[in-house]
């Protein structure tokens, strides 16, 4: 039994007795409400099983039961915490560092629903402006129009009008007749006026409009209702339209719709659809709201221009499939004289036009696909095609995503497409300055309010350097979570317990103070804020700390030390408090690498925020790309360098940022970018697959005697392939349940109870373990079962020696982190040892690594740089940034502020530049890291 904590009657803690999810072992403790409390410990030490697996599982199972019957007939299938007693939970919302954006149609604005406040804004006080004339568009109603001819021509005489359809002379009569019938008796045709009492006919000169006359008089204020009377009638009869002639001022022509007063152009009416991108009133129908269009691409089609177009230039007719389309070509261009031996980039402009658009004598490339789109019900042929294509911006909507008439629309000058632009920082200025007209101001008093207290908040969490228009599938978890965070300081609950896990990722140290202080600001409301966090400088801006261990997986899922920040620190006993002290450190490298003296560089890099930069990274280095959020990093190492070389390695072929020249990849053999992107997204993915170990681990299980008596092969040990696995869940030990109310939940099968296989393969053994227990053995402890494997147990030592050991074999893959799976690359080009002379570029690999694992991870890192590989890394950690043979700081700032890189050099170089954010941090961090250096020898 758990150890059982005094009874108490106070609310104000959140207790927890007897949890034993996963691998906590029967831990009780309190949780201080209304503070901020850090969770802390080593990668696997059960951190997330106590936050998230049992604080919010439980807050959300209370939920669950207060929703509908319908909702709570799941409740059965849906596996609770294994905890004894929760006393004093609140209501849970888990903000976790994972991005479930894919789609193409969600950004920043549709996240955060700034964009459905500037929809709103834009409908109720927008105004169209003419493209041709460039007046404003007006709309009236009886009462606006009234007042604005009465200023406009005071004490004038005019007449009320409104046009009709002239039916031609042998229908004058039964127009007249229906005109009278409706009580009116007077027509104007040109400058004459018509009694229709009077005349049978209309004249035989008359022009080409007829305009009936409600009512003539005089413009002055005691005229008033008449005249507003007078024009609601024009608007009933005519469909919105109203003409007013002012005797000696000419006609003019009013709309209820808006009407370009020059032109007469007519402009749809404002609606908050029409300026959404994701329905059809206001999607660009070109692109249907996705801003571009796919495009067969020259690039992809002809890769290598010095190639010669016998040598096959043209890369699709390089396939044997392809062959007739390259020989008709070659006979053609033969015909015409063209050097068949010659490069394409050398063949004249007019001769490659015609091989890419062709003609009555020439079979070009674009009759090649079009005869290829005849055939796109064949899905080898549809993924045939998707290898030539990309994006290219809608020509229609110029990559706005908007319909025309939507992009007519201004307020204060701006159109919609203008402001979703701006970045966060540049739209709170121009929203905190915006003058309106009175009336308008007075419209718009409450979503002005609305709109700029969400960008305030976006702007505290650190995300002042995104666009509104900024794809949210192309955030990072850091960011996404922190939209998450924004989303919530805008909800302003109060008794709720938030769960986050690692906010400060992708967060420079800079602004971590400032994240600081709104988790402080959430607790201060009357929220309980639990956060999972190795960050130091969020571990000491806690009010409680506890640390999980105090190792991890089996040996973890104990509580350490939970006290409040002052005693946490000063426990001899806590490892993350030892590091805090400085009684175990990072130490800093003996000697830095010099690197082969070779570069690999790109020339003129200008994509997004990047100002024409020139990039050199020394090879056979670890190269530490550094700089505030929003600088420029990930666009000028991912989208422009990794892309660009991984064109020219052919391994991908995706939009690069624009830069004029690369040089140095004749110095290396490949390209790798190891991100954090999951490594599969079902629980059938796992680690021991990742890795391809799964077929050692059942071919040992089809060797037992068992399994050949019973004729089992290596087939019926996978859980991928039918045969051994349980059918019902198809061997993911889980069965999907679709809840509409919120996100899907797996529940564990009912057939297989969650072991996956069918009970005669369950029944062969392995020293003693089945297939099941195998998957649920750690990394750590397959090492000693699988000893006398040594090819398996290789693979395993890579996991280990990179801090994930405590991963269970059968872990499924939609369960890890961004950071797990990062490192799972990692030990996946660590199975080759012979790899050397690769770029390795890998985004923040510290996610969700404690100081000590840090260590661990360095030492790997550094491995892959001795064998002869350049690796460049986009980190935030300092620990990680001062053992760097080399360091690129951007910035100064985020967004349009970034984009030029401050200082380049050694780390100590680094630290001595004073525009530099990071040089600032990591002089600190060299002056104590040299301390103890001294201290120690």
């Amino acid at each position: 039994m758990a150890p059982r904590i005094p009874p108490t009657r106070s609310t104000d803690e959140l207790i927890i007795e007897g949890a034993r999810q996963n691998n906590l072992k029967n831990i009780s403790l309190r949780i201080p409400h209304n503070k901020v409390t850090a969770i802390t410990g080593l990668s696997g030490s059960g951190k997330s099983s106590l936050a998230f697996d049992t604080l919010f599982a439980e807050g959300q199972w209370r939920y669950v039961e207060s929703l509908s019957t319908y909702a709570r007939m799941f409740l059965d299938k849906v596996n609770r915490p294994d905890v004894d007693r929760l006393l004093n939970i609140r209501p849970a919302i888990a903000i976790e560092q994972k991005n479930p954006i894919r789609t193409a149609r969600s950004t920043v604005g549709t996240a955060t629903e700034v964009a459905d406040l500037l929809r709103l804004l834009f409908a109720k006080i927008g105004k169209p402006v003419c493209p041709d004339c460039r007046q404003e568009a007006r709309g009236y109603h009886p009462g606006s129009l009234a007042e604005e001819v009465l200023a406009q021509f005071p004490e004038a005489r005019a007449m009320i009008l409104f046009p009709v359809k002239d039916l031609g002379p042998g229908h004058d009569r039964s127009l007249m007749d229906a005109l009278m019938k409706r009580g009116f008796t007077r027509l104007r045709c040109g400058d004459e006026t018509v009694d229709l009492h009077d005349q049978s006919t209309l004249p035989d000169t008359r022009p080409s409009g007829i305009q009936v006359i409600v009512d003539r008089l005089v413009l002055r204020p005691d005229n008033r209702h008449r005249l507003i009377e007078a024009i609601e009638v024009a608007f009933q009869e005519a469909e919105g339209i109203c003409e007013i002639l002012v005797i000696g001022q000419g006609l003019r022509t009013y709309s209820t719709h808006f009407r370009c007063q020059g032109c007469g152009r007519m402009f749809e009416p404002l609606r908050p659809l029409l300026f959404s991108f994701n329905h059809p009133l206001g999607a660009c129908p070109e692109c249907k709201g996705f801003g571009n269009i796919l495009r067969y691409d020259r690039d992809l089609v002809i890769p290598d221009r010095s190639k010669s177009l016998a040598d096959g230039a043209i890369e699709p007719w390089s396939k044997p499939g392809s062959d007739w389309w390259q020989k008709q070509l070659l006979l053609a261009m033969k015909k015409l004289n063209v050097d068949l031996t010659a490069p394409f980039q050398e063949l004249p402009s007019d001769v490659q036009q015609l091989i890419w658009e062709g003609s009555d004598q020439v079979e070009g490339v674009r009759q090649y696909f079009d005869y290829l789109e005849t055939k796109r019900y064949k899905l080898h042929v549809r993924v045939l095609l998707s290898r030539y294509r990309s994006p290219a911006t809608c020509p229609m909507c110029e990559g706005s995503r908007l319909k025309p008439a939507a992009r007519f629309v201004k307020v204060a000058g701006h159109d919609f497409i203008q402001l979703n632009d701006l970045t966060i920082d540049a739209a709170a200025a121009w929203f905190a300055r915006l003058a309106l007209p009175a009336f308008d101001a007075e419209v718009a008093k409450d979503i002005l309010r609305q709109l700029r207290a969400k960008l305030n908040f976006m702007l505290r969490v650190g995300l002042g350097y995104l666009t509104l228009s900024r794809q949210t599938k192309t955030l990072s978890g850091g960011e996404a979570q922190r939209i998450a965070l924004a989303n919530q300081l805008g909800s302003r609950l109060v008794g709720t317990l938030y769960v986050l896990d690692e906010p400060t990722i992708g967060l420079h140290a800079r602004d971590t103070d400032t994240l600081a202080g709104i988790l402080r600001d959430l607790a201060n409301e009357g929220n309980t804020v639990v956060v999972v966090e190795h960050d130091p400088l969020m571990i000491q801006a806690a009010d409680h700390i506890v640390e999980m261990g105090p190792a991890s997986g089996e040996q973890g899922g104990q509580v350490v030390c939970a006290a409040p920040r002052e005693q946490f620190l000063a426990d001899p006993t806590a490892l993350t408090a030892r590091y805090l002290r400085g009684d175990e450190r990072i130490p800093l490298p003996k000697t830095r690498r010099s690197g082969n003296g070779k570069v690999l560089s790109i020339a003129g890099a200008a994509e997004h925020n990047l100002k024409n930069l020139l990039l050199r990274i020394p090879l056979h280095m670890l190269v530490c790309v550094t700089g505030v959020s929003g600088s420029g990093k990930s666009t000028l190492i991912e989208e422009t360098l990794y892309r660009a070389a991984a064109r020219a390695f052919r391994i991908e072929s995706l939009p690069m940022g624009t830069f004029q020249a690369i040089k140095g990849l004749e110095h290396l053999k490949g390209v790798r970018l190891i991100d954090q992107q999951p490594i599969g997204r079902t629980p059938r993915s796992n680690p021991i697959t990742y890795l391809k170990a799964f077929d050692e681990i059942r071919q040992l299980f089809a060797a037992e005697r068992a399994a050949l008596r019973q004729g089992l092969t290596p087939g019926h040990f996978s859980f991928n392939t039918a045969g051994g696995r349980c059918e019902r869940c198809e061997g993911n030990g889980y069965e999907k349940l679709e809840m509409y109310f919120f996100e899907d939940i797996y529940a564990t099968c009912e057939e297989c109870n969650g072991r996956r296989f069918k009970s005669e393969v369950l029944a062969i053994t392995y020293r003693g373990k089945t297939i099941h227990d195998v998957l649920n053995l750690t990394v750590t402890d397959a090492q000693a079962f699988f000893s006398g494997s040594p090819k398996l147990t290789e693979k395993l030592y890579l996991l280990s020696s990179i801090g994930l050991g405590y991963l269970r074999l059968g872990q499924a893959a939609n369960t890890l982190s961004g950071g797990e799976a990062q490192r799972l690359k990692i030990a996946a080009e660590l199975k080759d040892p012979s790899a050397h002379n690769q770029l390795y570029i890998l985004d923040e690999p510290t996610t969700g690594l404690h100081l000590d694992d840090i260590k661990k991870l360095l030492a790997v890192l550094h491995k892959l740089v001795d064998a002869g590989n350049t690796l460049v890394v986009v980190e935030h950690n300092l620990d990680v940034i001062k053992t760097a043979d080399w360091v690129i700081d951007l910035g100064p700032e985020g967004g349009a502020a970034g984009g030029q890189i401050v200082a380049e050099g050694r780390p100590e170089q680094v630290a001595k530049v004073p525009l530099s954010h990071t040089g600032r941090f990591l002089a600190k961090v060299l002056a104590d890291a040299n301390g103890g250096r001294r201290a120690n020898g």
